[in-house]
């Protein structure tokens, strides 16, 4: 499938961008091309035997100049979607512009100061973490730079519902933000702790004053974070992720944390009844 984008949108683009569309021709991926690809969050079994249509990158839009550097892309799953593939050129758009005003003000601050003026940057890209017959789930990492010490790591999320033919987040799946803590809420805590751990990095004392662990939360409600859910078997939804940007419950230094959460019973009995059918417990 190719991805058409208007002439308008084209125009305002500089000549430095490149637009990068999927086609039949494209040479076969590696082996290890098939296998990293295979790793992505909700890959079912079998993923390798597809992989190639099922990560091919139907839009990458790429632009690179003094002023700044801009990147945006989505799988073909999206692109198959002709509302979400509407909603995610405009989401490119309006991050574009964002980008190029807030990059123009401090190139000419910089200028009228008299000091470097360092390129900013947006990319972003969208992968595909499952596609049921109902879902496509999609996960977004974004890494930003606004001329500062370091850049900046976030994340995204979303679900598109084919039976209603919306945009969902993952939380609208469940009855509340806290009922979708407390179901996962020991499980994640102690993943947390884990993953902390792995890093060669101790928990707070326990017996230190509140007020000295204020800076950052031990375990802070996972409905503040970035949650993607994702499938094992291609069907239901159970693998649970969720994502933490730096400074959220650590310094920079230690970097951002992928906390996989089991999808328990606990945790489906608080999805909405009307998507219950499309959830199963992994344990």
């Amino acid at each position: 499938m190719t991805l058409l984008i208007s002439h308008r949108f084209a125009a305002a683009l500089v000549p430095a961008i490149l637009l990068v569309t999927a086609c039949s021709g494209e040479p076969e991926p590696t082996q290890a091309e098939k296998a990293a690809a295979a790793t992505v969050l909700g890959a079912p079994p079998g993923a390798n035997d597809d992989v190639k249509v099922a990560n091919a990158a139907a839009s990458n839009v790429k632009e690179s100049s003094d002023l700044m550097e801009f990147a945006y892309s989505y799988p073909k799953e999206a692109a198959e979607i002709p509302k979400l593939a509407e909603w995610l050129d405009q989401d490119r758009a309006t991050k574009r512009d964002a980008l190029t005003a807030e990059s123009r003000r401090d190139q000419a601050l910089a200028q009228k100061e008299g000091f470097p003026y360092r390129p900013h940057s947006h990319l972003q890209a969208w992968q595909r973490v499952t596609n049921t017959p109902r879902f496509l789930s999609l996960s977004s990492e974004i890494e930003t730079y606004t001329g500062g010490a370091h850049g900046m790591t976030n994340f995204e999320t979303l679900i598109w519902d084919r039976n209603k033919t919306v945009r969902l987040k993952p939380l609208d799946l469940f009855t509340s933000g806290k009922a979708f803590d407390a179901a996962i809420r020991t499980d994640y805590c102690a993943a947390i702790k884990r993953a902390k751990a792995a890093k060669g990095i101790q928990p707070p004392d326990e017996e230190l004053p509140d007020a000295l662990e204020s800076v950052f939360a031990k375990c802070p409600p996972a409905s503040a974070q970035t949650v993607w859910l994702g499938s094992s078997d291609g069907r239901h939804l159970d693998r649970l992720t969720i994502a933490i940007a730096p400074y959220e419950i650590g310094a920079y230094a230690e970097g951002d944390y992928r906390i996989n959460v089991p999808v328990t019973a606990a945790l489906v009995r608080v999805v909405k009844p009307e998507f219950a059918s499309e959830f199963r417990a992994a344990r």
